[in-house]
């Protein structure tokens, strides 16, 4: 639960950095990156928590060669 709650945090944070980069007229291009990668970062931690929809042991690929 904590890991998760970090991860929100991170992608909170990150499109909070991106978006003031943005909102500038003169955009600061670094800290935009910066941004950008916590964002990407935190989307990455909270994606490896979610698992996957089926079984990878169980499924088997079928082809018409093989019928």
């Amino acid at each position: 639960m904590k890991k998760n709650t970090i991860s929100y945090l991170l992608i909170l944070i990150g499109g909070a950095i991106a978006i003031y980069a943005n909102a500038d007229e003169q955009q600061n291009l670094i800290i935009l990156v910066v941004g950008i990668i916590v964002l990407m970062f935190g989307i990455y931690r909270l994606s490896s928590t979610i698992q996957s929809k089926t079984d990878h042991d169980d499924v088997v690929n079928y082809n018409e060669e093989d019928k």
